[in-house]
């Protein structure tokens, strides 16, 4: 098997894999850079200009997995794109939004290549989307060659699936996204066990390990502690949210909460991306019953849109639970102008769920020093941050450490390490070297095609 990451910047970014095995020629997802604008932000697809794809399979339906695919579809009409049935409903409204954001920045940064593909392109996507049942084998066929694709829900969110192919005896295994623990709206990771012939591993988290005593469990009753004391204190409190798959789970586990009494019967509000995805959801869990959320939740809240009118470090008059965009708190986003409001004011409270790059204004509003200001540079507002600010580890990233028993457990011969900073792919190196040591390790380079 022939393998090349074309994420052209490495580590986490434009995630894309594309293998060659036997006579197959097949892409693994087919992302969008979150940090790189133009066609910098996409995959390096050259080593695709002379080939005919035989499938593309689509692991999940976050940008950095999902977001150049329609350009893939565009120059391969033919070809069948492969996923789970959540991600057939999932995937054109994510690419949608991600036009619009597209044609957005266009106007604002002069990004003369954006949009870097139209809707007519992911009408065409989606005519060729296979949807396939988990942990249920589909057999394609190359002349009189073979290969069996099964799909493994992987957790992370909903749809997401980690790729097993089996190819003359040989098992490949991408892992894509994982999480083995339940989330409050989609049971943790099923994969597929060893032994393996090659395992494409995740590494996000592997530069840094969970604190000792915390589990997602306990992480959540943190958060709903922390919200309660917010409240009570007679604060808002923002959560800043992912739009596909975290804000569903907030607003169960708020739900929850005031069922069991943890949290007063106190107004919530929401905006972004996320709203629409909540009736994505709950046509995803009639469909299939893959997912566990009924939306009837937000009308039994009550939830409405924040005010319209919002004017940096002016506190909120409607006091609260803020359920918005982004989860980075990225600037023009709503968490971004509920944050400028909030923060300046001490009964209030900032409470992130999920992971924040270093780069973001959310990640530099967790990283500042309180006795210092906090700069909104796009709403040239400086902010004394007098707003509690925390943070709680509800990733939808697996442990390290659980990813690496894994490993260990696959008995794979080969492990090739993806999706990591190069501080994270280390440490598993380290530990492969250690707890493996007979196995074949590969830390790719962008672009460069190994023989697995």
């Amino acid at each position: 098997m022939k393998l090349t990451d074309l994420n052209r910047h490495g580590e986490i970014g434009a995630n894309s894999i594309f293998i060659q095995i036997g006579p197959f020629n097949i892409l693994v997802d087919a992302g969008l850079h979150p940090k790189k604008m133009g066609n910098d932000a996409l995959p390096d697809f050259t080593p695709l200009a002379s080939i005919d794809l035989d499938l593309i399979i689509l692991t999940h339906c976050h940008l950095d997995h999902l977001g150049a695919l329609p350009i893939v579809t565009a120059q391969h009409p033919s070809t069948p794109v492969i996923t789970s049935a959540p991600n057939e409903l999932l995937a054109p409204r994510m690419l949608r939004n991600s036009i619009n954001v597209m044609k957005r920045q266009h106007e604002e940064h002069g990004i003369r290549e954006y949009p870097l593909f139209l809707h007519r392109d992911v009408a065409q996507l989606s005519k060729q989307i296979c949807v396939q049942r988990f942990e249920r084998g589909e057999i394609y066929l190359k002349g009189k060659k073979q290969i069996e694709v099964i799909l493994h829900p992987s957790g992370h969110v909903a749809g997401a699936a980690a790729v097993e192919l089996v190819y003359q005896q040989r098992r490949i295994v991408f892992t894509g996204d994982v999480l083995f623990e339940a989330q409050r709206t989609l049971p943790g990771a099923h994969l597929p066990q060893g032994p393996l012939d090659t395992l494409i591993l995740e590494t996000t988290r592997g530069a840094k390990c969970r604190e000792s005593g915390r589990s997602r469990a306990s992480e959540v009753d943190r958060l709903i502690d922390q919200v309660g004391t917010i409240l009570q204190r007679g604060g808002s409190c923002l959560i800043p949210v992912f739009a596909l798959g975290r804000m569903q789970e907030m607003f169960k586990l708020i739900y929850e909460a005031r069922n069991f009494g943890r949290l007063p019967d106190s107004p919530v509000f929401a905006a972004g991306l996320g709203m629409d995805l909540c009736n994505y959801f709950d046509k995803i869990r009639r469909r299939t019953q893959l997912i566990d959320f009924d939306s009837s939740i937000l009308e039994k809240m009550q939830v409405k849109a924040p005010e319209a009118k919002m004017r940096p470090g002016r506190d909120l008059a409607k006091k609260g639970i803020y359920v918005v965009s982004s989860g980075m708190m990225v600037e023009h986003t709503p968490s971004y102008k509920v944050a400028a409001s909030l923060l300046p004011h001490p009964a209030n409270g900032i409470c992130f769920v999920g992971y924040c790059d270093p780069d973001t204004p959310g990640g530099q509003l967790q990283h500042a020093n309180p006795q210092e200001k906090f700069f909104f540079d796009a709403l040239d507002y400086s902010a004394p941050i007098r707003a509690s600010v925390d943070r709680f580890d509800l990733s939808g990233h697996a442990d390290r450490h659980e990813l690496m028993n894994y490993a260990v457990a696959s008995q794979a011969r080969a492990i090739v390490l993806t999706h990591g900073d190069n501080d994270a792919r280390d440490w598993f190196q380290d530990q492969l070297t250690t707890r493996m040591p007979g196995t074949k390790r590969i830390n790719p380079i962008p672009i460069q095609t190994y023989q697995v």
